[in-house]
């Protein structure tokens, strides 16, 4: 009787396990169904022309979603791979898309492509990490997926192999990350809402799609993936960015870098420019995203930056966070440092009551040096960001719309002197934000 209880038990495991894999395969092969054959081999690849007009389309489209950045490496050949991305996981190369036959894209059809781009799959089937953002390309239409293709198949081909992935085991398996695909990812399509304008739909597409925004603008869960609500606050919640020390900010909350109460030309101008100047609005980009506005939205038409703002200023907002924080209990010494190092380090820009500056002879647009009272990114929750300005530097992008830009310099402070002056620029001059210690400024908050 014991051993048919065992039998039975052991049956009954290979039952389930059996079930669930069955279930991550269908889930893996979900939305596939409906893709054309795909050629298996170079040779089977249909020669396509493309036009002009196609391979310019392409051309815009990636600079829409930033491809370069992580598709160059540094000093090599534009979108011929070999840059590393540091994950909790361990490091994933990015690929070669130049169309070389051996170590790009040169073997593959339109229809390859389009599958990666839609489903996560590389051109011999096996799935790809979601570094390649995929659960955002999947939104993608057909028409746009071929006219990348077609930009990326004009460049000059590049041999250039991509290294082996350093990922730890079991993340570098198939196997798992057939798991993580059918708990995490779903191919889709970029389904207009009902009631909304074209406009409004033009930028869900550019914003959740080829932009990627929530990718860093996301929290995630411990196994990587993005803690995503569609129709509520967390799609762009805010979250720390893996492996880059900085915070990006909620796009949905005031407090952060939510955008309701801006008028749309301020959306539009902080995209385009990376710096926006208007009445009582004043803001800049730094850290990843000045690369953004560097490498892509500064590139973007107006008007899609226009449908990008209407947006993202329509996105449901979180409940308000109290701001009344007070000093939390450090005592007026630490306040008292705080104050005598910004007396040192920082008024002659910033300003004795935090007001900021503009240069001499300038009396409208951006401020040169940032006012620190009242800004956000001073008060906000998180001091991640603030305290790496001031240890690392500030560096607002380039553009043609702000071609000499302001730079903050780093400063070597000690921890303890670092919390001093950023407690005290958070608590000074009206703003209330909870003061940080030391030990937080080592731990890289």
């Amino acid at each position: 009787m014991k051993f048919i209880r065992w039998t039975h038990a052991v049956l009954a495991l290979v039952v389930v396990l059996a079930v669930g894999a069955g279930t991550v395969v269908y889930l893996n092969q979900k939305g596939e169904d409906a893709l054309p054959l795909l050629a298996a081999t170079s040779a089977e690849v249909a020669v396509v022309t493309s036009s002009p007009q196609q391979i310019a389309r392409g051309a815009y489209l990636a600079a829409a979603g930033n491809c370069a950045a992580c598709h160059t490496a540094r000093g090599g050949a534009l979108y011929a791979g070999g840059a590393g991305i540091d994950t909790p996981f361990g490091k994933v190369y990015a690929g070669n898309l130049t169309p070389d036959a051996q170590t790009g894209l040169g073997s593959w059809s339109s229809a390859h492509f389009w599958r990666a781009l839609h489903n996560g799959r590389s051109k011999d089937g096996h799935l790809l990490y979601p570094v390649f953002p995929y659960t955002n390309t999947t939104r993608v239409t057909r028409e746009d997926s071929d006219a990348l293709f077609a930009y990326l198949q004009s460049l000059p081909a590049v041999a250039q192999a991509q290294p082996a992935n350093d990922l730890h085991f079991p993340y570098n398996t198939q196997g798992a990350l057939a798991v993580w695909r059918a708990l995490f990812f779903t191919p889709g399509a970029d389904k207009p809402e009902p009631n909304r304008s074209a406009e409004w739909q033009r930028g869900a597409y550019l914003v959740r799609g080829l932009g990627h925004c929530n990718a860093c603008h996301a929290s995630r869960n411990t196994m990587g993936a993005t803690i995503d609500s569609s129709s509520g606050s967390a799609e762009f919640g805010g979250g720390l960015i893996p492996m880059q020390g900085w915070y990006a900010p909620s796009l949905n909350a005031s407090a952060e870098a939510g955008v309701a109460d801006w008028n749309v030309q301020q959306v539009v101008d902080l995209l385009k420019n990376g710096v926006v100047g208007h009445d009582t609005v004043h803001a800049s980009v730094l850290g990843p995203m000045a690369e953004v506005v560097y490498r892509s939205t500064q590139h973007l038409t107006d008007a899609d930056l226009q449908a990008m703002a209407v947006f993202l200023k329509a996105l449901p907002q979180a409940a308000p966070v109290d701001a009344s924080a007070t000093t939390g209990g450090r005592s007026t010494v630490d306040l008292a440092k705080g104050q005598k190092l910004f007396e040192q380090h920082c008024v002659d820009c910033h300003g004795a009551q935090g007001q900021g500056g503009r240069l001499a002879g300038q009396d409208t647009g951006p401020l040169a040096y940032p006012a620190l009272a009242g800004n956000r990114a001073v008060t906000m929750a998180s001091s991640t960001n603030l305290v790496r300005i001031v240890r690392s530097g500030g560096f607002p992008p380039a553009t043609a719309g702000n071609p000499r830009p302001f730079s903050m310099p780093p400063f070597d402070l000690s921890p303890e002197d670092l919390a001093a002056v950023v407690s005290y620029i958070r608590n000074t001059w009206g703003n209330h934000a909870a003061p940080i210690t030391a030990a937080e400024v080592q731990g890289g908050r």
